[in-house]
């Protein structure tokens, strides 16, 4: 099994590792600037890094859609979470949606769905309990507890397109 070993560098920020099942190491180290170096280990001397790569906190986020897009696809069902007969489940507004660039109060999602909007996920940043003037932006999750039912009713009216 895969295991990850965080060690704090004092003065520059957080270096997290992957040790692979294979024995490989990768890491990355978070700069308190939010740059990131994606480290490659050398095979041969477990305390060298073989290959560095700088990032900007833009290109580390890109990445990490990359890694952790096959697993949200394989797993998006998993997503919705039970709870004493509600659910929770994050909903993608996508360009061709007639919402985006609309305020969130236009959807008028608790009225027509019975569902209540808890965060706006935009750039790998959350926004709690955004308020019906937040606009909401093509790429952007909203995150939404209700019924079953009602939460199908949303998904299917966050990409309703424009009529």
């Amino acid at each position: 099994m895969a295991e990850i070993i965080e060690t704090s560098l004092p003065g520059v920020g957080l270096r997290h590792e992957l040790v692979c099942e294979s024995g490989e190491r990768v890491g990355v180290i978070t700069r308190h600037s939010g740059r990131r170096d994606l480290l490659v280990f050398d095979v041969e001397d477990p305390d060298s890094v073989s290959r560095s790569v700088a990032m900007s906190p833009d290109e580390a986020r890109m990445l990490a859609d990359l890694l952790g897009g096959a697993t949200l696809v394989e797993r998006f069902e998993d997503l919705r979470q039970h709870i004493a007969g509600l659910s929770i489940d994050w909903l993608p507004v996508s360009s061709r949606s007639r919402f985006a660039g609309e305020a969130l109060g236009a959807t008028e999602m608790r009225t027509r769905t019975g569902v209540s909007v808890i965060a706006l996920l935009r750039h790998g940043t959350a926004i709690p309990a955004p308020g019906p003037d937040d606009v909401l932006e093509a790429g952007d999750t909203v995150v939404v507890v209700g019924l079953a039912e009602g939460i199908d009713a949303a998904a299917g009216l966050l990409s309703a397109a424009e009529p």
